[in-house]
């Protein structure tokens, strides 16, 4: 059996459907399963049975079967939330009970870090085991992950493999449901739609031009197929970053995605909303170093072939009205 939480959500849902493809079916999905908005993301996949994560535990003393690994992707993810006691019982107390379970019983886990943790990205983006006691995320989901990355690095018992995943920009199918929080891809295809234009954040800082903010956008299924990898292959434990390795800018990404509508550039500029312009990240790239030596070869999308894929194979297809 493999569980996978946070499996309603965009990255869990999709992992789902990617241990499908690969012929696994033995899953338990756990997540809120209240959040009908969400269902059209297992639809159609196959699973056992599932699970809701106030219940996780309580099943698992009673279930009989062998649990191969854990994914825990579960996880409360908007940068914009500042109640802190949110984000310290489901990022940091729950993950720690599950990093207990998993040690007890010698399963493996791989849990969703994120490159929040790295603030402003001052100290660099390595993803070695000293530079999470020195980070000052900006905002308070990315304190509870680091704070629970720094956990997991003190505990004495240990999964006999873990890997904490540091996601960088993740876009891609099944994160419709996100509102506010869904990629500038998704935003840009509707907005294009449905005025032929663009609004992009300016810059605030004179160090950036406008739209040259810079993240390392990674495509969900390079996502799902590392996680993939590392449950296969079981290189040596710790934190990995899990983005391309290639910082490219909001600019890119929009003239991606009209060129991908084969739609005519039309891209205007905004002010930054004040309630995020002073914990806003101007640049993030992953250091793949880590992840290269391990052994994943496969060849990460581009910006272009990412947005492409995305735009023509899944959102002109209406999959977010499914």
């Amino acid at each position: 059996m493999i569980i996978v939480t946070g499996a309603y959500g965009f990255i869990g849902s999709f992992f789902v459907e990617e241990l499908n493809r690969n012929g696994f079916t033995d899953i338990l999905p756990v997540d809120d399963f209240s959040k009908s908005y969400k269902q059209a993301n297992l639809k159609g996949l196959q699973y056992f049975d599932k699970i809701d994560r106030e219940r996780l535990f309580t099943y698992l003393d009673s279930a009989k079967q062998t649990i191969d690994a854990v994914f825990h992707l579960g996880a409360r993810t908007d940068t914009t939330e500042f109640d802190t006691a949110v984000f310290e019982r489901l990022n940091l107390n729950y993950s720690k009970n599950i990093w207990q379970y998993c040690s007890r019983h010698k399963i493996p886990l791989i849990y969703a870090s994120s490159a929040a943790t790295y603030g402003d990205g001052s100290l660099g983006y390595e993803d070695n085991h000293r530079l999470p006691f020195l980070l000052h995320p900006l905002n308070p989901y990315g304190v509870s992950k680091n704070d629970f990355d720094k956990w997991a690095l003190q505990q004495e018992e240990q999964p006999p493999y873990w890997y904490g995943m540091k996601f960088f920009n993740v876009y891609g199918p099944k994160e419709y449901h996100k509102g506010r929080m869904a990629s500038v891809i998704f935003h840009a295809f509707h907005q294009i739609r449905q005025t032929g234009k663009m609004k992009l954040f300016k810059s605030h800082r004179p160090d950036y031009e406008d739209g040259m903010q810079l993240r390392d956008f990674v495509y969900v299924k390079d996502v799902a197929s590392v996680l993939l990898f590392m449950m296969q292959e079981k290189p040596a434990s710790g934190l990995y970053n899990l983005g391309t390795g290639q910082a490219r800018s909001f600019l890119d990404l929009v003239k991606a995605t009209f060129a991908a509508m084969e739609a005519e550039e039309d891209i205007q500029f905004i002010d930054m909303p004040e309630d995020i312009r002073d914990k806003y990240q101007y640049y993030t790239e992953a250091k793949m170093q880590k992840l290269r030596e391990a052994g994943y070869r496969q060849k990460f999308y581009s910006l272009e072939e990412g947005v492409a894929d995305y735009v023509r194979n899944h959102l002109m297809k209406h999959e977010w009205k499914q």
